[in-house]
C-alpha cells in the first residue's frame, strides 16, 4: 500500500546532480576559434551515431547553460544522467549519448588567439 505521503521517485533514485568536469587539458594547446569549430563539428555530427534529435539538442542546450539551468534542462528532457558532468547519458529508451569533453569545458591549455 505505501505511505499516505509517498508518490513514485522520477527516475528511481537516478537523478544526478550536475557537476562541472574535471579541469582537463587537451593533446596540445589550442585556441578558443579551434575549440569553437570543434565543438560546432561535434554537434553537427553528433545526430549520426544514433539517439534522437531531441536529446541531442537539449544535451547541446545544457552543456552551453549555467549548471543550474542544465540541469532543468536533463530533468524536463528526461535524460538519465550516468556521469555528473554530463560524459555519460541515456534517453529513456536507453539510448546512450557520449559527450567529449571539450563541448563541456574549456581545456586548461586554452591559447588566446593571435
Amino acid at each position: 500500500m505505501g505511505c499516505a505521503g509517498s508518490t513514485p521517485a522520477k527516475g528511481d533514485g537516478n537523478v544526478k546532480k550536475i557537476r562541472k568536469p574535471k579541469p582537463w587539458k587537451h593533446p596540445q594547446p589550442i585556441t578558443k576559434s579551434q575549440l569553437v569549430q570543434m565543438r560546432e563539428e561535434f554537434w553537427d555530427t553528433a545526430p549520426h551515431y544514433g539517439g534522437r534529435k531531441e536529446i541531442w539538442d537539449a544535451l547541446r542546450a545544457a552543456a552551453e547553460a549555467d549548471l543550474t539551468l542544465a540541469q532543468a534542462i536533463v530533468d524536463s528532457a528526461g535524460v538519465i544522467v550516468q556521469n555528473a558532468d554530463l560524459t555519460i547519458c541515456y534517453d529513456e529508451r536507453g539510448a546512450k549519448y557520449e559527450l567529449p569533453k571539450y563541448v563541456l569545458s574549456e581545456p586548461t591549455n586554452l591559447i588566446q588567439d593571435s
